[in-house]
């Protein structure tokens, strides 16, 4: 008996066409414009510190645009914390404050400011006919020093760096008292300084040291009595570069965060 074939039978489904990979594109394109956006709405409600900054860079990623914002481009604005590569801006800063304040033009040739290890060295030294910064024998400032230190202060003030102020006499005997010497004079010179600065803009937590060396360090050492030796100096100590994002987020009450990029779900 002859077996009767069984004969299948299949359909073929017709399939839509092949796109390719033109929806991805299209999708990292409406990516790319959320993240546009939201970078937009995070700006408009930064800081105008913020803002500066990021316009600087956008506008010249490698070039002096990206100092804007930092404060160390101009005598107003806040700045940041200072770098030892931005020693030298703070330097220029500085001097411009002092050119910019008519009263203070005088004496501008006995503030020296230098660039060294520690971070930028500003001496206000006395002159040979006059003294410009504190009282003859007292730890008392000037006028001419109350001024300069409020300049000084209003602008280092602004930053997270540390300051060291020191005190400093010639080798002249201190006469008057026997229970006081130049140890004491160069100390509370220092001290009167640290509190005239902490009342202009200078915060408590920025002084590192009030140090009185009184005639131990010389700025001329071969005229011992040569009055450049009375002087005040401050040291705004440098920071190490991989520390000024933490000292910056830590001077910032509510740090502002970039906004992160939208999720695939």
């Amino acid at each position: 008996m002859q077996e009767t074939p069984v004969i299948i039978i299949r359909r073929r489904k017709n399939h839509a066409p092949h796109h390719g990979g033109a929806w991805k594109v299209a999708y990292a394109d409406f990516v790319t414009a959320m993240m546009a956006l939201f970078i937009v709405l995070w700006l408009l409600s930064a800081s105008d510190q913020v803002q500066k900054a990021v316009g600087g860079y956008f506008s010249d990623p490698t070039g002096p645009g990206k100092d804007i914002g930092n404060g160390l481009r101009g005598v107003g604005g806040e700045s940041l914390t200072v770098t030892k590569d931005d020693i030298p801006k703070l330097k220029q800063k500085l001097d411009q404050a002092i050119t910019e304040t008519a009263s203070l033009k005088k004496i501008k040739e006995h503030v020296i400011m230098a660039i060294t290890g520690e971070g930028l060295r500003i001496e206000l030294s006395e002159g040979k006919q006059a003294s410009f910064f504190f009282e003859s024998g007292s730890p008392q400032p000037t006028g001419y020093g109350k001024e300069i230190l409020s300049v000084l202060a209003a602008e280092i003030g602004k930053m997270p760096n540390k300051v060291i102020i020191e005190g400093h006499t010639d080798a002249s005997s201190f006469g008057g008292r026997k229970d006081y010497s130049n140890w004491e004079l160069s100390a509370e010179r220092a001290n009167s300084a640290r509190r005239w600065m902490q009342e202009a803009g200078i915060r408590p937590d920025q002084i590192a040291q009030v140090r009185g060396y009184a005639d131990q360090k010389l700025r001329n050492p071969a005229d011992p009595t040569d009055p450049a030796n009375r002087r005040i100096t401050l040291i705004i100590q440098s920071v190490p570069v991989a520390e000024t994002a933490k000292l910056t987020a830590a001077k910032t009450d509510s740090p502002e965060k970039v906004p992160e990029s939208p999720k695939k779900r």
